[in-house]
């Protein structure tokens, strides 16, 4: 049963970064906010949210969920043709946050060890239920290592892996991280 649920998860993020490697979009700043659909977007931070693998470990199919992540976990943790991305948990630590450390993709995580169970799929949708077809980038104003929370449903497959469905999205400052790390 182990094994099985072992090697549905490897075929899924297989299958996943294939979509994400086979991109061939620029990983760049936020764009104008001039772009920005403020529909998705919270102006207060939901209290009470779960990291990335709480969410994970704790989450039910279709439940209510209040998740935060670091956006990251790939070299390239956008996927084309919608706003979907990859979060991390908070507990990580990426590479420009180690001393001495130059790597030039930080948000990578390459040197987490428990990286496939902290890290989670967003994908944000309509009112309809559907995912956006924008690139969430262009959508929310986002960009690598932004800490985000999600407002939304938790979407467990059989093989027990979880992805966020969200409807709402909250962009931390860098001002809301420095009061947090104190």
């Amino acid at each position: 049963m182990v094994s099985m649920k072992r090697h549905s998860f490897v075929a899924l993020g297989a299958a996943f970064c294939i979509s994400l490697f086979g991109t061939a979009m620029s990983l760049s700043a936020a764009p104008a906010a001039s772009k920005v659909d403020k529909t998705y977007l919270l102006e207060e931070e939901p209290k009470d949210a779960a990291d990335v693998i709480a969410a994970r470990k704790d989450s039910k199919d279709q439940q209510d969920i209040v998740v935060v992540g670091r956006i990251g976990g790939r070299v390239n943790p956008w996927v084309k043709g919608m706003a979907a991305f990859s979060i991390v948990d908070r507990a990580l630590t990426p590479c420009n946050e180690m001393e001495g450390d130059t790597c030039k993709t930080p948000w990578d995580y390459c040197c987490a060890t428990n990286l496939p169970k902290a890290t989670l799929l967003v994908m944000v949708t309509n009112k309809d239920g559907k995912v956006v077809k924008n690139d969430a980038r262009e959508l929310l104003g986002v960009k690598e290592l932004d800490t985000v929370t999600l407002v939304g449903k938790a979407k467990r497959d059989k093989a027990g892996n979880v992805s966020i469905l969200a409807s709402k999205v909250y962009i931390a400052s860098d001002k809301d991280e420095e009061v947090k790390q104190k």
